[in-house]
């Protein structure tokens, strides 16, 4: 069975609660949760969620050369973490960059991704569905 991880930055742990008009009302555990039963016969999910750089680096080279795929939704660290891009790029397993909000309608600052050079795909804008489709595309 492939195994996929979902990892999460900065400020994810508040989803349902932080600025709702933009992310949604659901918290992502109770999305995961239905994710992992959709997908239970095809892929073992894991996640992981943090405010730290470091250990988002940390938890890109734990599974990065055992896992088949990283969905990785870096938050404010995409527009700023060479740190992260590096990671990324050091690692086997592929990786696709998810973003809930459509961040090209967002202020400039948020146009520029430092890890889509180094990912094989970008999806923002369709909210939590991104997730889902970025797993669909890891189990090719």
């Amino acid at each position: 069975m492939k195994k996929i991880l979902i990892l999460n930055g900065p400020n994810l742990n508040l989803l349902g609660k932080r600025e709702p008009e933009i992310y949604g009302s659901q918290g992502f555990e109770e999305y995961f949760e239905s994710l992992k039963t959709a997908f239970s016969s095809e892929v073992q999910l894991s996640y992981f969620q943090s405010n730290s750089e470091g250990t988002i680096i940390d938890k890109i080279h734990e599974v990065g050369f055992s896992y088949d795929g990283i969905v990785l939704n870096a938050g404010a660290y995409t527009h700023t973490s060479v740190a992260i891009a590096d990671a990324i790029a050091a690692i086997e397993s592929p990786v696709i960059e998810v973003h809930i909000s459509n961040v090209y309608k967002r202020e400039s600052f948020r146009h520029k991704s430092y890890l889509a050079q180094n990912c094989k795909g970008v999806i923002a804008g369709l909210g939590l569905m991104g997730y889902e489709l970025a797993v669909r595309n890891l189990l090719g």
